[in-house]
């Protein structure tokens, strides 16, 4: 590979982004592109992975400045697309800094999603979308491996998703190594969420759930809140809690980790997760973390 490649990605004081967008045909990566766009990343999309070399190399000769660049690498390159590990270990060896961010969502999400929008899927040689998706996700799942962000999209609007990408991609260079957190609430009964790090089952805490009054509210609600929050086991719980999330947060920055996400469950993620998930997004906005707090079950019944 040319040293330009790499000259690429260490043009004046500040390093540039390559991110390799791929996953799941459906998980919603054209979405995810558009955000990129939005955000001044120039992308191209289906590239095949032995010209992404060549690409960077025309990038570092074009007389415009080119930042962050964003590749939608996936299955649809077919034959091509086996290339992209051996393209990944040169860039590795080179010294070329990239990400990968990986976009999936259950079979049942994308089955769902190929109905509705009546497209073939690429590896679609029959009629049976749930065997090309399940075919697909085995063909992916080392390169799921070697992802640095993995989304899933299964629960997500269009909208939810461009706000994750942008919470992750679209903060300034010079923050770049700062640990994003994003802490979601979750109900049990609708499963744990796929892409947690860390995941808090709070389901010993008391419910109000079996609170006449407090049954319709949500974990929002002031009420909600001051119930929750008034048990001693509560307090002690946050206080032991939030000491751990405290302990590891700097040695995950170390580590190189560049997102984590707290999941907190409950019974229905209504209440008890929910007051839990805003309580420690206010206390690590406070210590100076950058913090997104997402209720992904709250408006379930």
């Amino acid at each position: 590979m040319s040293t330009k490649v790499t000259c690429l990605l260490e043009r004046g004081n500040e390093l540039s982004k390559l991110v390799i967008v791929t996953g799941m045909s459906g998980a919603g990566k054209s979405t995810a592109v558009q955000s990129l766009e939005d955000l001044g990343y120039f992308c191209v999309d289906n590239l095949p992975p032995t010209l992404i070399p060549k690409f960077a190399e025309m990038c570092a000769q074009s007389a415009q400045t080119i930042n962050n660049i964003a590749l939608v690498v996936d299955i649809r390159g077919g034959s091509f697309f086996n290339a992209l590990f051996e393209v990944l270990s040169e860039l590795d060896d080179q010294g070329v800094e990239f990400e990968i961010l990986f976009l999936e969502a259950s079979d049942e999400t994308l089955v769902r999603r190929y109905k509705e929008s009546r497209r073939r899927h690429p590896l679609g040689n029959h009629g049976e979308i749930l065997r090309n998706i399940r075919e697909e996700r085995s063909q992916l799942e080392d390169l799921r491996g070697k992802a640095n962000k993995i989304i899933d999209t299964s629960d997500l609007t269009n909208q939810q998703l461009k706000k994750e990408i942008n919470s992750h991609f679209g903060h300034d260079s010079g923050k770049g190594s700062q640990l994003f957190i994003t802490v979601i609430s979750f109900g049990y009964k609708y499963g744990i969420p796929m892409d947690s790090d860390l995941v808090i089952d709070v389901r010993f805490l008391p419910n109000p759930h079996y609170i006449d009054e407090l049954r319709p509210l949500s974990g929002n609600d002031l009420k909600v809140q001051d119930y929750v929050m008034d048990s001693d086991v509560t307090k002690e719980f946050m206080t032991r809690f939030c000491n751990l999330i405290e302990f590891l947060i700097p040695r995950y920055v170390l580590e190189g980790k560049t997102t984590l996400m707290i999941a907190i469950g409950c019974t229905g993620g209504m209440h008890r997760s929910v007051t839990l998930a805003n309580r420690l997004g206010d206390i690590l906005v406070n210590k100076g973390s950058r913090v997104t707090v997402r209720h992904r079950d709250v408006n379930r019944k």
